[in-house]
């Protein structure tokens, strides 16, 4: 460990973790590294609610599992579906990355007063309010944009040698915030919070991987509240507010990505894409496709080649 440095033994793999403190109420880790053997990070809760916010960057291509309250783990992202992760700390969890996967992710902790303060907002929504609020309990999901992918790949290859690299980390980190907050803000605010514990958050990510395990087979609300053993009014709330959007509109949303996926690999024809994510009708298929990526199936899948 040098100047908040730690470099990764030869014998464990290679890299680095990185430490950024801009304050008692503002602190950054970077992760960089390869490892021979599987890494687990287990959190456990404090029990103090949201005395620190942490907000997770995973802007990997290779997916790592996350469990919440001891559970099974389940998958977090999916080939390119780099996620970003808002939690208050009293919740319990634990990550694994893969042996022998290039992780590279970011960590930032802030305390909720001096989030506020950083943001300067006079209106807030029932999420960014929750956020800032001591107490509160809670867990949020949002997909990564390019942008924030473009921005993490700067940070990782600033020059530490350079007298202004933590001046200029600083800024870069605040850019990271302003691009998630700026997601966050446009979530509906009519809803009320329902306060979440690890057992809630376990059962949402078990729900979100029977959504995307299947993507030919719409989700059926009532079941997947009995699976889970939660009333549906309650799914369909803590769904909406961990994720950002409806069970059914995340399905769709997931199909879509998928279909580009499939038709970026060249390897199916449109009509093929289609069929394979349960579409019957391909004129359907198409509308929601343009919908979603503003090119029909067939330019996508044209231009990909």
């Amino acid at each position: 460990m040098e100047n908040n440095l730690l470099r990764i033994p030869e014998k464990l793999g290679e890299g680095y973790i990185r430490k950024l403190t801009f304050g008692p109420d503002f602190k950054v880790t970077l992760h960089r590294y390869t490892l021979r053997e599987d890494l687990v990070i287990k959190r456990n809760s404090s029990g103090m609610g949201n005395e620190l916010i942490t907000i997770f960057f995973y802007s990997n291509e290779d997916s790592l599992e996350i469990s919440f309250n001891n559970y099974q783990q389940v998958r977090f992202s999916e080939r390119e579906d780099a996620a970003i992760q808002v939690t208050s700390n009293d919740l319990s969890s634990a990550i694994r990355f893969p042996a022998g996967h290039s992780v590279h992710y970011v960590v930032i902790a802030i305390k909720p007063v001096y989030l506020k303060a950083l943001l300067g907002l006079t209106k807030q929504n029932a999420t960014l309010k929750t956020i800032t609020t001591s107490g509160s309990s809670f867990l949020y999901f949002e997909s990564m944009t390019a942008e924030t992918k473009i921005l993490l790949k700067h940070m990782a290859a600033v020059n530490t040698q350079d007298d202004l690299s933590h001046f200029y980390m600083q800024i870069k980190v605040q850019e990271l915030i302003y691009l998630l907050f700026r997601q966050l803000v446009l979530r509906e605010s009519t809803a009320a919070h329902y306060s979440i514990n690890s057992a809630d958050a376990e059962r949402l990510l078990h729900i979100r991987n029977e959504i995307l395990y299947d993507l030919s087979v719409p989700p059926v609300l009532s079941e997947l509240a009995q699976v889970v053993a939660m009333s549906e009014t309650k799914l369909k709330q803590l769904f909406k507010q961990t994720f950002g959007d409806t069970i059914y509109n995340y399905y769709q949303r997931a199909r879509m990505e998928e279909a580009a996926f499939l038709l970026k690999q060249g390897k199916r024809s449109v009509a093929e894409v289609g069929y394979e994510l349960g579409f019957s009708n391909l004129s359907h298929f198409s509308r929601l496709f343009e919908k979603c990526h503003g090119l029909t199936p067939k330019r996508f899948s044209a231009q990909a080649k």
